[in-house]
């Protein structure tokens, strides 16, 4: 598997070296690999878990790093990774460094969990994780797909599967820690979930052009929240066992996020739904579908 090397880097170009994939630039700035990166540290603990605990056909398994060496940055996969349990993470360097000149091929480094920049693993032939290859192919012309492809070894790169921990602490978690409460049918759960307040807040600086105030924002914020558990007395919670999913963000500001959630079914459907998510305090909470 040494056909996975240095996919990204600073510059919107791509170079080429003799034996090894076209390396393929992207601005560092780039909000689609920014978030390929956050995305790999936010869900790095289902790497860890399937390193541990191999899941059939689980059968490569890689790092990428970020290295620094005097003012220069270089991204590069590390093979053979493995973990400490004190937050450090090993592994040798898999490919010839071009930037960077503190590390060479073949040498066993450790880097802290700061300095994560992707994970991937090959299942059964198809891409989970690789975060950074997604956010590149994503950003190629169609003329360019089958070259990098190629440069890919054949796998199966599909929409994907993400792994956020259901909590809180991200849009995604929170719309996770939504959906296991209504799994459980735990109604106290579910509204812990939501922020009926903002909710009301937005709706209404969205819908009507009267002024807005503390009154009409709490008795509207009342009637959708009953309206909310009159919805799951009356048709039932939602399920969401067996269900895979993947997030797409887009910010409307700092603290508010509309995440789009797709969703595989267990039969081989495909279903999208909109979420608006807000911060409140240092939680994430889910607010109404975007329409």
């Amino acid at each position: 598997m040494g056909l996975f090397k240095n996919l990204f880097r600073k510059k919107e170009t791509t170079r080429k070296r003799e034996g090894n994939p076209d390396v393929y630039d992207l601005s560092g700035e780039d909000d689609r690999m920014n978030w390929a990166m956050e995305k790999a540290r936010l869900t790095l603990h289902y790497f860890e878990q399937c390193l541990e605990s191999p899941k059939t056909g689980q059968e490569y398994f890689s790092i990428k790093a970020r290295i620094e060496d005097s003012g220069k940055t270089e991204h590069i996969w590390l093979i053979e990774p493995g973990f400490d349990g004190q937050g450090n993470i090993f592994g040798t360097v898999g490919n010839e460094p071009i930037d960077v000149k503190n590390v060479s091929i073949d040498q066993k480094i450790g880097i802290t969990e700061d300095f994560v920049s992707d994970w991937m693993i090959i299942e059964q032939g198809r891409l989970i994780g690789g975060y950074t290859i997604r956010a590149i192919r994503d950003g190629l012309a169609e003329s360019q797909l089958n070259d990098f492809d190629q440069s890919l070894g054949g796998m199966h790169i599909d929409e994907g599967e993400d792994y956020f921990n259901p909590d809180l602490k991200t849009p995604e978690g929170a719309i996770l820690s939504l959906e296991e409460a209504y799994d459980a049918d735990d109604l106290e759960k579910a509204l812990y979930c939501k922020d009926f307040h903002k909710e009301a807040e937005l709706l209404l600086k969205k819908t009507v052009k009267i002024e807005i105030n503390e009154e009409i924002i709490s008795s509207t914020a009342e009637a959708l929240r009953l309206s909310f558990i009159q919805s799951l007395q009356e048709s039932g919670m939602p399920k969401f066992t067996g269900i895979k999913r993947a997030f797409r963000r887009q910010a409307v500001s700092e603290v508010h996020y509309i995440i789009s959630e797709i969703c595989y079914h267990p039969d081989g459907g495909k279903s999208v739904q909109k979420l608006n998510t807000y911060k409140i305090g240092d939680e994430w909470k889910v607010l109404s579908p975007e329409s």
